[in-house]
């Protein structure tokens, strides 16, 4: 079975505002998805139209309100846009990893390994993520995205060795250019990650092909 993007509910819980859709079935796994920078709880659920009905799906806003409208993962600052920092992003890597054990706990779903999947400052999100807490994520998507910058010293002790990483990217991407997004992958895999990865001729987006490959390793 796959999933029905339009079969969301939005809820307010614990200060989160989040569009969340249950699974089908009562044996579930959970999948966080986290937008892009100026994105909301809406954003994400393009990408998971097809995924499998088995997931619980938490589509969380950021905390910070960003000043084009939308919301950011990290406080907003002006001396390095575009560049967020691992410790720009620790706080919401670590809010995330209590809204998931309290949402898991409130739903009584098993969630002491959950997959996680992010666009552009989501995706970077996702490594830190990934990198902070790797007993934590099992798996990750990581979309038109790049590694924060000050995770040398945490990619040193491979902190993903054998994690499966799917990394989509667009070689005409103007956001987050594709040299930048392979030597994002180069770190992933100096981390550990066992990489999946897909390149189209596209901008900052996801292409049909890089989508279809997207919904293969979640499934």
């Amino acid at each position: 079975m796959q999933a029905a993007a339009g079969n969301t509910t939005l809820e307010v819980f614990e200060n989160w505002t989040l569009r969340v859709r249950p699974p089908a079935q009562t044996s579930a796994r959970l999948l966080l998805m986290l937008h892009g920078w100026t994105g909301d709880e809406n954003s994400m659920w393009v990408f998971a139209r097809n995924f499998p009905t088995d997931y619980w799906m938490l589509a969380p806003r950021a905390p910070h309100p960003a000043a084009q409208g939308g919301y950011s993962w990290r406080a907003p600052r002006t001396d390095s846009a575009g560049r967020p920092s691992l410790e720009d992003l620790r706080e919401s890597a670590g809010a995330l990893i209590r809204l998931v054990d309290a949402y898991a706990a409130k739903s009584q779903v098993e969630a002491s390994r959950f997959d996680v999947m992010g666009f552009s400052q989501g995706a970077a999100l996702s490594n830190a993520l990934a990198c902070l807490h790797p007993h934590r994520v099992r798996r990750a998507g990581i979309l038109a995205g790049f590694m924060p910058s000050g995770m040398e010293e945490i990619i040193a002790k491979k902190p993903l060795a054998g994690k499966q990483m799917f990394v989509a990217h667009g070689t005409q991407d103007n956001l987050v250019p594709i040299d930048r997004a392979r030597a994002s992958m180069a770190l992933l895999e100096q981390a550990g990650a066992r990489l999946t990865y897909c390149e189209s001729e596209v901008g900052h987006k996801v292409s049909a092909d890089c989508l279809r490959g997207l919904e293969t390793f979640f499934r």
